[in-house]
């Protein structure tokens, strides 16, 4: 089955699958917490922080995980190398993901027109289409810009920092659209 409203995310929409108003949370088992070999690779000495399933109308849409690097503060999560995965529970196209995540973005200020064409430009390269069981990881690098992976397979990145910051900020903002997936993302986190 397909859902007709756009997903991508850190967390619903984007890379991963954005994060939709009104879509119930629920945590995500805590055995899916296990370090992606990109992870492992690209962010030496990550820690879990936290898992967080994502629904809409009652389907599972994808479990999110966040590792993060020592010394990680949410509150300046732009700061800190960190990486996020989307494990999809089922089909969503790469453009209704990139689409919801470039909304998702301007959320948190306005973005030029050039500035969101060239972001939905490299949205688009970075996410493809997604099937039950598919994988996108992305990495923050602070002050480099994001990476991503497909199942491992690494994708086209996007060298911005902003692009970055705006991006993970989907899922790990204080100002997010959905509040529970923050906390269930950074639940063990120590307060």
């Amino acid at each position: 089955m397909r859902l007709r409203r756009p997903f991508l995310a850190a967390g619903g929409a984007c890379l991963l699958a954005c994060v939709l108003p009104g879509v119930a949370l629920a945590q995500a088992p805590a055995v899916s917490a296990t370090l992606p070999p990109e992870v492992a690779a690209e962010l030496p000495g990550a820690l879990w922080s936290g898992s967080a399933r994502l629904r809409f109308f009652g389907f599972d849409v994808y479990d999110s995980h966040l590792w993060v690097a020592p010394g990680f503060k949410a509150a300046q999560f732009e700061q800190h190398a960190l990486a996020l995965e989307l494990s999809y529970l089922r089909a969503l196209s790469g453009r209704d993901i990139a689409e919801r995540s470039l909304k998702e973005m301007k959320r948190a200020g306005e973005l030029s027109a050039a500035q969101s064409q060239r972001w939905m430009a490299a949205l688009q390269e970075a996410i493809p289409d997604v099937k039950a069981g598919d994988r996108i990881t992305g990495l923050h690098s602070p002050g480099t810009g994001a990476r991503f992976w497909h199942n491992g397979q690494p994708r086209p990145p996007v060298r911005d920092p902003e692009f970055s910051r705006l991006f993970f900020g989907i899922w790990l903002s204080s100002a997010t659209s959905e509040p529970q997936l923050r906390s269930g993302l950074l639940s063990r986190l120590a307060p």
